[in-house]
């Protein structure tokens, strides 16, 4: 999708060989990127972990036993194999909605972004809960309390990664849109003021809120709720 809200494209692979050439779009080099950026990190900050931690190995550890003690807190300690996965789901979705104050599209306000991610949460929510269960005693739940309530906690089961994948979309893409909007009407709140020909001065300084925010507060606290929601819904299907 091109123009609007949706993301540009970026480049074109095979474009003059291929009849429909592969597109490749701002969601997918700033996700490229982000993922770069966390594997460099990654390897740079545990190559030389000591015994006696310094600054930084202290930072990575007390954000490493956050991560452990909220999965073991809300999933059980039993579940705590998930917790280098439900990490680095936060860990990206924060990084993902805070890029855009580096002037980047966030690829969290693509729609397919988080739709793959609500089913990946999907997928773990119903492997593990028939790899915990056997397949008969897991099927055999979505009949509970009364055999004709099955459709009605099917469609619930269906509506779990929409739900997700949409919230998470919806919260980004609204942030964008808003604050698109903001600068919208500063600039002509400074022509009709200063005139056609002055900078669009109102813009310096006012959305600086509007971004701490929508980009900020909001994009941290969405991702945490993506994160908290997986782990809920995978450790009540596995219970």
């Amino acid at each position: 999708m091109d123009g609007g809200f949706g993301p540009r494209i970026v480049f074109e692979i095979g474009k003059g060989v291929l009849e429909n050439p592969i597109q490749i779009t701002e969601t997918i080099t700033v996700t490229w990127f982000i993922m770069a950026v966390l594997v460099i990190l990654s390897i740079i900050f545990t190559r030389n972990l000591e015994k006696i931690p310094n600054k930084i190995q202290n930072v990575i550890e007390l954000i490493v036993d956050t991560i452990n003690g909220l999965t073991k807190q809300t999933m059980g300690e039993d579940k705590l194999s998930f917790a280098p996965y439900i990490g680095t789901l936060m860990i990206f979705l924060a990084i993902a909605n805070l890029i855009g104050l580096l002037g980047l599209r966030p690829p969290t306000a693509d729609v397919n972004t988080t739709m793959a991610l609500a089913m990946i949460t999907f997928t773990l929510i119903h492997v593990n809960g028939t790899r915990r269960k056997g397949i008969g005693k897991y099927l055999k739940g979505f009949t509970e309390p009364m055999i004709l309530m099955t459709p009605i906690n099917l469609i619930g089961e269906i509506a779990t990664p929409i739900s997700l994948g949409f919230r998470l979309f919806g919260n980004i893409v609204g942030g964008m849109i808003i604050m698109n909007l903001v600068y919208s009407a500063l600039a002509g709140l400074s022509t009709m003021i200063l005139g056609a020909s002055a900078p669009p001065i109102f813009q310096t300084f006012i959305p600086s809120l509007l971004h701490g925010y929508f980009d900020v507060f909001a994009g941290v606290l969405q991702s945490f709720i993506f994160a908290m929601l997986t782990m809920v819904n995978v450790s009540m299907a596995m219970d």
